[in-house]
């Protein structure tokens, strides 16, 4: 019984033996806060979290209860200034890699963790820095006056510690008013800057933002919920992803100029009172030539896209190869989804639809009225290199057998149809796959589908029924399968 003691504390003495390099190492697996509880037990770790590589903290674990804003917001810049601390011996040869805040903007607080950043980066040693700026209230409490104010004091923090953002890599922006110059200013400010997402932000309602920076290193630019008139890239070189999520415009929401790296385009939102379908010849114009991947997603309410000729369209999507089409309300005819195909010679991968009806989809009056889209394919329509069709959503059967036995016809390199189930809502009962007889029912749809279409049909493409929840990872995955042909190894169902 006396030698447990004896023998738990060589054991720790043994972990506390290691070197430095080796201790670093576990703590790096550990999130920042247990690696600081782990430094706190012994005085062999305790200059260990001065050492790690990697950095991230989130005001969120200062916010103890009882605790204000401020004060959480005044412990969190106390840590980072502590943590960044490169007075002591033990940070002399200390070269932080990555380094995470994520804040509120509430003062004098981000001038000071800017100033400890400045600090830190001016070794030279960070290659990835990333600043998550968030509003010191909910999104619902701030009054226009307060993102004005917001914004002025982000612009002051950016113009107060220049280094700091010129180390940035990555920028989360929320809630912020900003003037027709700030972001692009900001932009231009930022050598390193390679991804920005903006949500909640304000640029002008009847004003378009206009983003002209030649210079810019950003790849990756998101905009969610911002208003403005509309949003003009007009040089972006480097640009490979936008996302364009929830926009408040009457037309198109955007305009691209010289973006000749931009891969893929992410469009997604509900179409208000007023809106009226755009073109999207308008959006994605010539310049746009590298294009591979398209989502479109329309919230189960009007189809905000127009159909187009071909031709229009051929010249930016002559390089898509990944087409996605996200909740058209079931009702709607899907033939007109074929422009696209017609347009894009070198599409490979079409998911055309995701279609289950959710309760948690309410129509507001402010929401436009939903109306059936009407487009005549072309008879002669002969598609050489799509090789997947992928469905989600069979409450219209009929439509749903139509529209993939027309697809099969005049996709001529066509390997695998995916039938999916619908993914699992966690604010609904659109499909529960607990409760049997919804289960079944969407399995049996599914299996009538397949039926109709393989009877008296001497096509060689696979027709997969898919009972796994239709989400997007499990789709990719299938998808890979397919593509590299590994399509004639499935069973009938997966």
């Amino acid at each position: 019984m006396e030698s447990r003691p004896s023998k738990v504390g060589q054991d720790r003495d043994r972990i506390s033996a290691l070197p430095d390099d080796l201790l670093l190492a576990i703590l790096e697996r550990l999130t920042l806060h247990e690696a600081v509880r782990a430094g706190a037990v012994s005085t062999r770790w305790r200059h260990l979290p001065h050492q790690l590589s990697r950095v991230d903290l989130d005001v969120d674990n200062f916010q103890f209860q009882g605790r204000a804003p401020l004060e959480s917001m005044d412990a969190f810049a106390g840590a980072v200034c502590r943590l960044l601390d490169c007075k002591c011996d033990c940070n002399s040869k200390r070269s932080i890699k990555t380094l995470g805040l994520r804040f509120h903007l509430s003062a004098p607080n981000p001038t000071s963790i800017g100033r400890a950043v400045e600090d830190t980066v001016s070794r030279g040693h960070t290659e990835c820095l990333e600043f998550e700026v968030l509003p010191p209230t909910s999104d619902s409490d701030l009054t226009a006056v307060g993102r004005t104010e917001l914004g002025q004091q982000f612009m002051s923090f950016s113009h107060a510690c220049p280094i700091a953002f010129r180390w940035l890599t990555d920028l989360w922006l929320t809630s912020l008013d900003l003037g027709d110059a700030d972001l692009p200013s900001l932009m231009g400010a930022c050598d390193r800057l390679q991804h920005l997402s903006l949500t909640s932000c304000t640029f002008g309602w009847h004003s378009a933002l206009e983003i002209d920076v030649p210079n810019s290193a950003i790849q990756s630019l998101e905009f969610v919920r911002c208003s403005c008139m509309r949003i003009e890239l007009v040089s972006l070189p480097k640009l490979t992803h936008l996302m364009c999520e929830c926009w408040n415009s009457e037309n198109a929401p955007l305009r691209l100029g010289y973006v000749p790296q931009l891969r893929s385009v992410i469009l997604c939102s509900h179409a208000g009172v007023g809106q009226a379908p755009f073109a999207l010849s308008e959006c994605l114009t010539t310049d746009v030539t590298s294009l591979s991947q398209l989502h479109l997603n329309f919230s189960c309410q009007m189809i905000w896209i127009k159909p187009e000729h071909p031709k229009l369209l051929t010249p930016i999507f002559r390089n898509l190869k990944d087409l996605w089409l996200w909740h058209i309300f079931p009702e709607c005819d899907l033939n007109w989804t074929l422009f696209i195909l017609e347009a894009a010679p070198a599409l490979q991968m079409f998911i055309p639809l995701s279609r289950a009806r959710h309760s948690c989809v309410k129509t507001s009056e402010f929401s436009a009225e939903k109306a059936n889209v009407v487009w005549e394919p072309s008879k002669d329509l002969k598609h050489l290199n799509l090789r997947l069709l992928v469905m989600i959503g069979f409450e219209e059967e009929d439509k749903a057998t139509n529209y993939i036995r027309f697809v099969m016809e005049r996709a001529v390199g066509l390997r695998g149809i995916m039938l999916c189930g619908s993914k699992t809502c966690v604010a609904c009962d659109a499909i529960d796959l607990e409760s049997p007889t919804r289960y079944e029912a969407d399995k049996a749809c599914r299996c009538r589908i397949k039926e109709r279409l393989t009877h008296g049909s001497s096509s060689s493409v696979k027709i997969i029924n898919c009972d796994r929840d239709g989400n997007e990872l499990v789709i990719i995955n299938l998808i890979d399968e397919v593509l590299k042909g590994q399509s004639c190894c499935w069973s009938d169902s997966v």
